[in-house]
């Protein structure tokens, strides 16, 4: 299938269980495994909570002699299947592990934040304009409260709401990437 030497192959594993899979090819097959995380802020109704999430949702990078380890790394608890293209299982450049891992350091998640500025489009998500759009005026980081412009009836109005009743308009991974593919002073490592 492949040649004899140690390389990078990327390990499709069943939803949500990339930490899952990523620990049973460490621990039992005693593989180097990287699986890239990132700490990003999601509002609930009670409160904003920090959640740990994959780089790449239902993905992990595998460093083995593929011949020797595939059937181990298909069976391992988590693991779905490895990705192939028919037949052939492709390595993934150790450059570009390399720069992934540059930004990752010492497994630790990524920290991300939410972003929160002026002009930044938001949702109300609680009291009594929860649904409503608005913009942001300004953060109030002291006080845990934003100022947000909406429109109502046609007349706009400036109202300061909790933090944990608003949440980006566009808050999925999708839309941070761009965030995320160059260095921030916003990103911060933990």
């Amino acid at each position: 299938m492949q040649t004899n030497d140690l390389a990078w192959y990327c390990a499709r594993t069943k939803p949500k269980h990339e930490h899952i899979a990523a620990a049973n090819v460490r621990k039992l097959l005693g593989l180097e495994v990287f699986n890239p995380q990132l700490q990003v802020e999601r509002s609930t109704r009670r409160c904003i909570v920090r959640v740990v999430e994959p780089l790449f949702p239902c993905y992990i990078f595998v460093r083995c002699r593929i011949e020797e380890k595939l059937s181990e790394i298909r069976y391992a608890n988590g693991v779905s299947t490895m990705v192939h293209f028919g037949d052939k299982i492709p390595a993934v450049s150790d450059s570009v592990i390399q720069d992934l891992q540059s930004c990752f350091k010492a497994e630790a998640p990524v920290v991300v934040h939410d972003g929160l500025q002026p002009g930044v489009e938001v949702i109300l998500t609680d009291g009594a304009f929860v649904g409503m759009q608005a913009s942001v005026l300004r953060v109030l980081p002291a006080r845990d409260r934003i100022q947000v412009l909406f429109d109502i009836l046609g007349h706009t109005a400036t109202v300061e709401v909790a933090r944990r009743s608003i949440t980006l308009e566009k808050n999925s991974m999708a839309y941070l990437l761009p965030f995320l593919a160059a260095p921030h002073p916003e990103m911060v490592r933990v």
